[in-house]
């Protein structure tokens, strides 16, 4: 006889556990006790529930899992950030990094396996779409990073769009803001996004998190030679609707541009890019870009990106160059993929 797949409870609500307690006749407090050992206490194995009773663990035993796996593969970079290697259930692969900058220590998570987006500067993008991650998967990156409790902040910026996997993507954030999980305030994590609409509109009103648009270009035919998206949702009508957006909820709104020599790095652009933001309140971090394979695309030199900043923010655009880490481990911006492990 086959044997009944276990649940998993990291990735479960509040309520969907108390409920699956009460179906298992365990008393309803159960519920917020297993809850808290899951979340809070962050233990691995149910057995580690030292306040539910042996029996009762083993009726637990027999149907769940707390769903936590360890990463297969940990590389440290020489400033500091990690990249960690972790198999999904359906044996597929991602990649999640964690990036320390002073006091805070931030989880760059993964909501794919690979992308379905196609973007030319992209190795995640170059990878194809394997699948998306459940709601289990993307926490499990978290609860299982090295150094886990000491993760200040999280970006949606890893493997995959996030708002093409929205309901686990979203389910995820709001067990990691709930009372009962790590209570984290919704300022302590940004989603990014090329801008999957439908999906968007649905972010903004759904979640207070920060969120960050790839841009990259202003011009809509150059844009959509890099980013396929622009065909369906110009970056124009995304900026439109943000424009009539409430922003004054304590969510930041930026803007992501990733520098390459020669195809968006002119005062043109600038000139444009101030254009297209029309007064929004939001803020522009320039990137750099890190070379990958198969890309005739370079990045643009270091006297054009400061360039470039000291004209946004003359025209009164907040503008920043994020400083890139974890190159020389595969582990910054654009570089994820677990291609070959497939």
């Amino acid at each position: 006889m086959e044997q009944e797949q276990k649940r998993y409870l990291l990735g479960m609500t509040l309520q969907e556990i108390t409920e699956a307690m009460v179906e298992l006749r365990l008393p309803k407090f159960a519920g917020k006790q297993v809850a808290d050992w899951v979340y809070v206490k962050r233990v691995k194995g149910i057995d580690e529930m030292t306040n539910i009773s042996l029996k009762n663990r083993e009726l637990l035993l027999g149907k769940f899992e707390v769903g936590r796996s360890d990463p297969l593969e940990v590389q440290t970079s020489v400033d500091g950030t990690r990249k960690m290697l972790f198999k999904t259930s359906n044996g597929h692969f991602v990649e999640t990094v964690t990036i320390p900058d002073r006091e805070r220590l931030t989880l760059c998570v993964s909501s794919q396996v690979g992308c379905r987006m196609g973007c030319d500067f992209c190795l995640t993008g170059k990878q194809g779409f394997q699948g998306n991650l459940s709601v289990t998967e993307i926490l499990n990156q978290l609860y299982s990073a090295p150094n886990s409790e000491a993760i200040t902040n999280m970006v949606v910026m890893g493997m995959g769009e996030p708002l093409d996997n929205y309901d686990n993507v979203q389910k995820a954030l709001e067990l990691l803001q709930a009372e009962y999980g790590l209570a984290w305030s919704p300022r302590r994590i940004t989603l990014s996004t090329i801008g999957v609409k439908a999906n968007l509109k649905r972010f903004l009103q759904e979640s207070r998190c920060h969120l960050a648009i790839s841009l990259h270009n202003p011009f809509p035919e150059e844009r959509l030679d890099l980013m396929p998206i622009e065909k369906s949702t110009p970056a124009a009508s995304v900026i439109e609707a943000f424009q009539e957006h409430d922003w004054s909820k304590q969510r930041r709104l930026s803007f992501e541009y990733i520098l390459f020599d020669g195809v968006n790095d002119s005062p043109l652009h600038a000139r444009e890019l101030v254009k297209l933001l029309g007064g929004l309140s939001c803020r522009v971090n320039l990137i750099r870009f890190h070379v990958i394979p198969n890309s005739n695309l370079r990045p643009s030199p270091e006297e054009n990106m400061i360039k470039f900043r000291d004209f946004l923010t003359a025209k009164g655009v907040t503008c920043t160059i994020r400083t890139s880490k974890g190159e020389d481990i595969l582990a910054a911006c654009g570089m994820l993929s677990t291609a070959h492990k497939h």
